[in-house]
């Protein structure tokens, strides 16, 4: 059986997650809300799978998923999340999530998720594979692409509304480097400001426009 560890900023959620895989014989080694102390338990802890959220109140589970892009550890993602969107799906598929279940499947589903990413094989619960073909072959904006990982993560965290301390904070940068990460962004996808960045955000994906 597997070692685990869950991001979610609901408790309740996370209590209920740790009593079915412990009862399916897994270990969770930790959890957190804060995808910042994730990353840092992550390297500490080591665990063979982490399940995440997307939603994480003004933070998102895309930015665990962006950091172990960025630090490549030997941690499996799994996506456990409410979003049925289909450039969701394409955008964690991406950033290389090995596996997508939706929060209403059965237990058996992310069980055998579980199962599958263990072994290093990818796994799509019920229903998800088709949302994940619909984002991966829908058009997109292509400059998107011309961000680089630690772009993507500032994105993330300015339309969900962080102040520049705040980024730097979590991501042990100063203030004016944020800002000048801030300005070149805007730059690059011609984003004028911040509710120009919200709908570029929207537009391809990355966030919700009901979380904004």
């Amino acid at each position: 059986m597997s070692n685990l560890y869950l991001l979610d900023d609901h408790t309740l959620l996370r209590d209920g997650l740790r009593a079915v895989l412990q009862a399916a014989g897994h270990r969770v080694v930790g959890e957190s809300a804060d995808p910042t102390q994730a990353m840092a338990d992550l390297r500490d802890l080591g665990p063979v799978v982490a399940l995440l959220d997307l939603h994480l109140g003004q933070r998102s589970g895309f930015e665990l998923l962006t950091e172990l892009q960025r630090r490549p550890l030997e941690v499996r993602a799994i996506v456990l999340t409410m979003s049925a969107q289909p450039r969701h799906v394409a955008e964690a598929l991406r950033l290389g999530a090995m596996g997508y279940v939706l929060k209403g499947s059965p237990a058996s589903a992310l069980l055998a998720a579980i199962a599958s990413v263990s072994k290093g094989q990818r796994y799509l619960g019920p229903d998800v594979a088709e949302l994940a073909v619909q984002g991966l072959t829908a058009p997109g904006d292509g400059a998107l692409d011309t961000l680089s990982v630690r772009e993507r993560q500032i994105v993330l965290m300015v339309v969900q509304g962080q102040s520049s301390t705040e980024i730097g904070r979590a991501l042990h940068l100063s203030p004016k480097t944020v800002d000048s990460y801030r300005s070149r962004i805007m730059g690059k996808l011609a984003t004028p400001d911040v509710p120009a960045l919200v709908r570029f955000a929207i537009r391809n994906g990355l966030i919700d426009a009901d979380n904004t």
